[in-house]
Formats: structure tokens, C-alpha cells, sequence
């Protein structure tokens, strides 16, 4: 593009149309075809993931590969009491800021691979696992995520070069007891009692305080059928997190052992399963830094903030935990977000994208340490 004006406007064009046709989990389709044809128009080569929706781009020369990541999902949510895809997390603001990037850099000389990643599924946790299984990081030695934050962890204005999500398990579980007359409970194996035991047992475990985490009931299903009737059957569920991935482990192994120990002390049978994990934050010093000095480059040191550390997750880190060399880190871009990640009606300052997309065109385009 030959102006900053007519990259404004390019960049919020782009956006406009993915805020407006958002598409959940492997199903984004439509916004793998919009990615597809902007690229084309572009004249950079990619290629399909192809059999999941997403897809990678490439430019500049040479055997070194530098990467940025874009999630393309949006959320399934209620919007004013209808249900429907909503982008409330911002995804559609990332694939702008990263085709911003692509934007600037592909008629520049490079001295190394830019490879873009448009990734799907990031909400259900596992898109990065399957872009990872179809060569989305063969060969790349840095990777960039970036994120809009929200207005309590960032204003409009400060970028930062790190952001350090918590680790998250999340488990169901079924408790098959026996179900009794309420004159009668001492003829049946009570699942409420047994759910007692379960909320007491995680309240029971102690790590250090200098570590966050939580352990904690998110979901109680034990009915009778009526109200004369103790029920033996019940189901549940559970948010585990840890801001460090070791400590979600430990975690882990304390809530297996305090099941265990329930199961045998009521004498009933009681099933769970792990059903999802998304890891903690392995935030690379060298790539931080290399961010750090593009914001500073890009924006002025006034726009630097410090890194953050937030409970949230993003399977983002799944890529350095299957290939622990990888030097990355994800970018944190203040936005003046609210009321808050997720919620319905989230907004954010436009302009944001336009900072976000210089920063990353820098630190995408600088030789990688």
C-alpha cells in the first residue's frame, strides 16, 4: 500500500467483514474462503490445511521461518436472546491485525521465511493441535501470537510484548449410587452426600499461595424425580487452573487421589474423565524481547507495558509444548476492551488493530536472535 490512509482503510474493511459473518469452531468455511481470496488478491501463495478448515501463507526467501498466528473461530453465545456465532473474543480483530502484517511486508525485501498461520478452533482448545499435526511450525524458529486485551489489563495505547495465560483442565465426572425413599435413606448410597464430599475434597487441597490456582465445581445434575426421593445417581463437573503447567499437574494428581478415596469411602461407583487441557503460557525470553524492541521501535517506548499475567488460557502454547524449542511469545494489545472477553456486547477501540499490525509487520521482518 503506498499511504498509512489507505492501510487504515484496508485494514478496517477487512475487519467489518469478519466481525460481520463470524463462524464457530471448524466451521469457519466462509472465513477460510474471505482469507483465501485476500491472499489472492494479494498474490502470496498458501496453502489449504485441508481436511479442517484454516490455512498457511508464506513469504520472503531463505532457511530461516518466522511465524505469526491468527485464530479465525468465533463463539456460540446468546446475543439479546438469540443464540448465535459472535466474535466476543476478538478473533476477527487478530485475523486483521496479522493480514495487516502480511499487508505491509510482502513487497519488502526479507532475509528469512514469514510464514502466517490461520488457525481454527482455537475455543474448543484443539485447533493449534491439529494446524501443529498438519506442518503449521515445521521448520519455523519464532512464533508470534497476538490478542486484544481487556481495558482492566490494558488501555488503548500500550501494547505489550508477553502475555502469560494459566493452564486448564477440565473434567466430567458420573456418580452411580442407589436411589432411596426420603423416609428411608439408610437403604440407598446418597450421590449428594458423595457430591458434599467431592466439593469438600478441593477445597481441602493446598499448594503454595505463592502460586494462583483453583480447583473448583462448575456444573451439579442430582435429581430424584421427586422430592420424597434421595437420588443415587448424579453428574458433574469441573474448572481446574494453575498459572504454571507443573502446578496443574500436582493439581491434577491431588484431585485423581482425592476421587479415588471418595469412591471407596462411600462404596459406590463413581467415573470421570479429563476431557480438556489447554497449557500454560512458555513465554521465550529471546522472543519477548524481540517484541518488546519492535513496539518500541514502531510506537514509542510511552506505548510499552509490562507483561501480563492473566488466568485466562489459549491453546497458542500448545505449539511450545510440542515443540519446546520454539522461541515465542504472544503479543498483548491494548484496546480499551469491554465490558470484558466473552461477554456479548464486547468492544474495542478500532485503532488498536492499526498499532497492532505496525508492531507485528516490525518484529515479523527484523532478522530472528
Amino acid at each position: 500500500m503506498s499511504n498509512a490512509v489507505t492501510l487504515e482503510e484496508t485494514i478496517y474493511q477487512w475487519f467489518e467483514h469478519f466481525h460481520k459473518y463470524p463462524e464457530v469452531s471448524w466451521k469457519e468455511f466462509e472465513t477460510t474462503k474471505k482469507i483465501a481470496s485476500i491472499l489472492d488478491e494479494l498474490n502470496v501463495s498458501y496453502r489449504l490445511l485441508g481436511d479442517v478448515t484454516g490455512l498457511i501463507a508464506e513469504i520472503g526467501s531463505g532457511d530461516e521461518i518466522v511465524a505469526v498466528r491468527a485464530d479465525i473461530d468465533a463463539l456460540w453465545q446468546e446475543v439479546d436472546g438469540k443464540w448465535q456465532a459472535n466474535h466476543s473474543c476478538g478473533h476477527d480483530a487478530n485475523i486483521t491485525m496479522v493480514l495487516g502484517a502480511l499487508l505491509q511486508l510482502k513487497d519488502r525485501p526479507l532475509q528469512h521465511r514469514v510464514r502466517f498461520i490461520f488457525q481454527p478452533a482455537e475455543e474448543l482448545g484443539n485447533g493449534a493441535c491439529a494446524a501443529f499435526e498438519r506442518g503449521a511450525v515445521d521448520g519455523v524458529s519464532h512464533l508470534f501470537g497476538v490478542h486484544l486485551r481487556p481495558i482492566e489489563e490494558l488501555p488503548i495505547g500500550k501494547v505489550s510484548p508477553a502475555i502469560h495465560h494459566g493452564a486448564a483442565y477440565f473434567l466430567d465426572g458420573t456418580i452411580k449410587g442407589t436411589d432411596a425413599h426420603g423416609a428411608r435413606p439408610h437403604q440407598g448410597k446418597n450421590a449428594i452426600d458423595v457430591i458434599m464430599a467431592v466439593q469438600q475434597m478441593l477445597h481441602s487441597i493446598h499448594l503454595s499461595p505463592f502460586e494462583p490456582h483453583s480447583a473448583k465445581l462448575t456444573k451439579i445434575v442430582a435429581d430424584g424425580g421427586s422430592t420424597n426421593i434421595i437420588p443415587g445417581t448424579a453428574s458433574f463437573s469441573m474448572d481446574i487452573r494453575a498459572q504454571r503447567n507443573d502446578q496443574l499437574e500436582l493439581l491434577r494428581s491431588r484431585i485423581e487421589f482425592g476421587l479415588k478415596s471418595i469412591q471407596q469411602q462411600f462404596e459406590i461407583d463413581m467415573d470421570w474423565q479429563w476431557i480438556d487441557f489447554t497449557p500454560g503460557a512458555e513465554v521465550s525470553p529471546v522472543a519477548a524481547r524481540m517484541a518488546k524492541n519492535a513496539i518500541v521501535e514502531t510506537l514509542g517506548e510511552e506505548h510499552l507495558a509490562e507483561e501480563i499475567t492473566t488466568p485466562g488460557s489459549d491453546d497458542f502454547h500448545f505449539y511450545t509444548v510440542k515443540k519446546p524449542e520454539l522461541k515465542a511469545t504472544m503479543i498483548g494489545i491494548g484496546a480499551n476492551l469491554a465490558p470484558g472477553l466473552h461477554h456479548p456486547k464486547m468492544t474495542f477501540e478500532r485503532s488498536a488493530l492499526i498499532d497492532a499490525a505496525k508492531v507485528l509487520a516490525c518484529v515479523l521482518e527484523k532478522k530472528p536472535e
